[in-house]
């Protein structure tokens, strides 16, 4: 299989091109862990407000329940080649009592409001304290473009 050439970006491009996927892109790998029942990793739609990644999922998902007990996750957009990896600690709010701009958005993104269904769904909000971003072996050194919830560059 023949990859692309790559040539190393500066931190500040690869927080540049983060940036911008977060604010284009529609899915993400959602990876939570239950301390009984281990790990487990779904894709979801995802919205960037500029600060903070928001999710929606069933109230009574394993994903819901996984970060009641447990909030720490792991995020990852969809392309091995053009990786972006985030970490950080998730808060989950009821689909009743969600911030109004954050439903909008998401329901605007999505063309669909899951406070709008009969079922009962949450939404998760993951603010990152760690962000990691390259492309192919010449981008792992110096991956790390978040760290402590500041970007470095």
């Amino acid at each position: 299989m023949d990859t692309p050439e790559t040539v190393r970006r500066r931190t500040a491009e690869r927080t540049r091109d983060a940036l911008e996927r977060l604010g284009t892109e529609r899915d993400v790998w959602v990876s939570t862990a239950h301390p009984e029942h281990g790990p487990h990793q779904v894709p979801l739609w995802f919205w960037w407000d500029g600060r903070a990644v928001w999710m929606c999922t069933g109230a009574a998902s394993v994903t819901a329940r996984n970060v009641r007990a447990e909030p720490r996750v792991r995020l990852a957009l969809p392309d091995t080649f053009d990786v972006l990896l985030l970490q950080g600690e998730a808060e989950c709010f009821a689909d009743r009592e969600v911030a109004g701009e954050a439903a909008r958005a998401y329901t605007v993104k999505f063309g669909w409001d899951p406070r709008a269904e009969e079922g009962s769904f949450v939404y998760v909000r993951v603010v990152p304290r760690i962000v990691r971003a390259w492309r192919g072996e010449p981008e792992l050194r110096g991956r790390v473009i978040m760290r402590d919830g500041v970007w470095l560059a």
